[in-house]
């Protein structure tokens, strides 16, 4: 085997790898936010993550980082704000609300909401395919929710409300990032991102995480944690970015359409949870309508079906 081929291979091995440990993620959350609420895991999780920024940073220039100019720094603020404080504070609490299998679909969303920030901003044009995509990701999402609305479900359809606007912000991190990625490099604007966004989430969370016995915390629920802060997340975001390198975007990306599955069968087997015909019907619809939006450009395909990783 040549050895393009064989990291070729290995890319894919690891982005399937990295699918599951995404997936089962957020049963892992779900554990961990019930034990230490959703603002103590915030605020542990950005007691941690700067600590990895920073030892990321060591490791690839030293003690000598860059030195970036006050409006590169500034739009670095807004991307961490936006990634870190709303994005990832926003999708704790919308985990904690809904469900696992709910959550990593809504979350699925991310492409569509990308693709109307870019048409918004001018950037790209859609096609009569991508308008149907949108359209039947929209119709499947309320198939999905139905009998949560039906059933007057309100605290889960909050959360899954939540997750949607989450996914969106999530998608202007991913358009927002991408020219500080190309003028800077992935991990320059990832722990910078990470170190100016870990504050305000800290101050924000800092009431519930004093309000935590840490001292009995369990062992168990401080590997949840460092398990979704370390390696599902920090981790994460290293190997998927070496897998796009090697792979590239476009035969990355449809890889994150496995995560909803993946979420679902480690739910239903870890936590007992179970699903309905219509449930699952609402789920292939969204996941079709998705992909038929984000795959059927003609114009920028490197934006719209850009494999940013997920921060949370």
């Amino acid at each position: 085997m040549s050895e393009h081929a064989a990291r070729e291979r290995a890319a894919l091995w690891a982005a399937l790898a990295l699918i599951v440990a995404w997936g089962a993620n957020f049963s892992v959350q779900k554990e961990v936010f019930a034990a230490l609420s959703p603002g103590g895991f915030l605020f542990v999780r950005y007691l941690i993550m700067p600590v990895a920024a920073a030892v990321l940073l060591l490791a690839h220039f030293g003690t000598r980082w860059p030195r970036l100019p006050r409006r590169e720094l500034l739009a670095l603020l807004k991307l961490g704000v936006a990634g870190h404080l709303l994005h990832v504070g926003l999708v704790t609490y919308g985990i904690h609300w809904s469900t696992a299998f709910s959550s990593s679909l809504i979350l699925a969303m991310g492409p569509v909401f990308t693709l109307l920030i870019l048409r918004w901003h001018g950037t790209e044009q859609l096609t009569r395919a991508q308008v149907a995509g949108v359209a039947l990701a929209v119709v499947g999402v309320l198939v999905f929710l139905s009998d949560k609305l039906l059933g007057a479900q309100w605290q889960a359809s909050g959360g899954d409300l939540t997750l949607l606007v989450a996914a969106s912000f999530f998608s202007y991190y991913t358009v927002a990032a991408k020219p500080l990625i190309e003028r800077h490099g992935g991990v320059v604007v990832m722990t910078y991102g990470t170190l100016l966004g870990s504050a305000p989430v800290v101050a924000i969370s800092a009431a519930a995480g004093l309000q935590v016995d840490w001292g009995s915390v369990k062992p168990m629920i401080w590997l949840g944690t460092l398990y979704a802060v370390l390696i599902a997340a920090f981790l994460g975001w290293m190997v998927w970015g070496w897998v796009n390198a090697v792979r590239g975007v476009a035969r990355t990306a449809p890889l994150m359409y496995l995560m909803p599955p993946v979420a679902a069968l480690v739910a239903w087997a870890v936590t007992g949870e179970r699903y309905t015909a219509i449930k699952l019907a609402g789920a292939a619809i969204t996941l079709a309508g998705v992909a038929l939006a984000q795959f059927a450009s003609r114009s920028r395909p490197d934006l719209v079906r850009d494999s940013v990783p997920p921060v949370d």
